[in-house]
């Protein structure tokens, strides 16, 4: 087996092992589960979710998708938590506290103390015998058999199965809440995700400039419009009426057929029936509009009226594309 070949294997099996793992956890779900998710939806306070080593750098995962899914959450790390952090608990604050062996020193100090507050506490541990197993409240069960490390020592599998329950929790919350993809757009407003569910035509082309020339404009002012507007197009308009455009490929191919332009008009060479799109339209459908027709350019549209040109490179510096 050459080094190649040898990776390969290595990083195959290791996907094989996880993937397996993952597969096993639908059949330890149960009564907990449920009731753990009612138990959060249920609160009027955050979740506090904490752990220690891999499961803390697990936990802040968790925390991210939570908050940007509806569910407020807050990280506390378990070692902090001993050393004057438990006043990030507050009163009606569920906890989560994730564990493999459920059996750590710090988890065992850190537990007594969230019981002591009356706190709800939900466990994720793949012991569900262990010490935290037996204080919780409800348990998420994480069990693996083995972790994709040969030495069945560095949590790897274990992790990954911490990372899902995590996930389903939060997938949970979102369905119970009736979480919207504009409730999404409001968590990710910087995002290219959230720049899909709220971005409109109309902040687009605002910040366009509004290329247009009359019909019987002559050929050279159309370049000097085109050109000044850097938008590779121009409206003509007839009282407000859109008859058609000029693109910068009309023009390139008008040369081709003609050097003597002095005679020719925008009305000579402009194409018809442009394609248009409104005014108040999301982003993505100007998007999609141009994939499909093969174009760079739309005309904005309002009421019927020319409102101005969603380019391309509009959206591509959006990162809607």
């Amino acid at each position: 087996m050459t080094p190649q070949e040898k990776i390969l294997s290595v990083a195959r099996e290791t996907i094989l092992t996880e993937a397996k793992a993952i597969a096993k956890l639908e059949q330890l779900l149960d009564h907990n589960f449920a009731e753990a998710v009612q138990a959060v939806y249920k609160s009027s306070g955050r979740v506090i979710i904490t752990g220690i080593g891999k499961s803390a750098v697990i936990a802040t995962k968790i925390v991210a998708t939570l908050n940007s899914t509806g569910t407020p959450a807050v990280f506390m790390h378990a070692a902090d938590a001993i050393h004057g952090d438990l006043g990030t608990i507050l009163q009606d604050d569920v906890v989560i506290c994730i564990s493999k062996s459920g059996n750590t020193p710090e988890i065992k100090v850190l537990v007594p103390l969230i019981k002591n507050f009356g706190n709800t506490l939900i466990a994720i541990t793949g012991s569900t015998d262990s010490f935290l197993g037996k204080q919780a409240d409800y348990i998420l069960n994480s069990f693996v058999e083995k972790e994709a490390c040969p030495n069945n020592l560095a949590p790897t599998t274990s992790t990954t199965a911490q990372l899902v329950i995590g996930d389903a929790l939060a997938v949970c919350l979102l369905d119970l809440r009736g979480f919207s993809s504009q409730d999404f757009a409001k968590y990710h407003p910087g995002g290219a995700l959230g720049k899909k569910l709220y971005l409109r035509v109309s902040d687009i082309a605002d910040q366009n400039q509004k290329p247009w020339v009359a019909p019987d404009t002559p050929i050279p002012q159309v370049i000097v419009e085109i050109s000044e507007k850097m938008l590779g197009v121009t409206a003509v308009l007839e009282n407000e009426k859109i008859l058609g455009i000029v693109t910068d490929g009309d023009i390139r191919r008008m040369l081709q057929k003609s050097i003597d332009i002095s005679g020719l008009t925008a009305r000579d060479i402009l194409s018809p029936n442009p394609k248009t799109i409104e005014f108040d339209a999301m982003a993505v459908d100007a998007m999609d509009m141009l994939e499909e027709n093969k174009i760079s350019q739309l005309l904005a549209v309002k009421d019927g009226k020319y409102y101005g040109v969603v380019h391309l490179h509009n959206l591509i510096r959006e990162g809607i594309i």
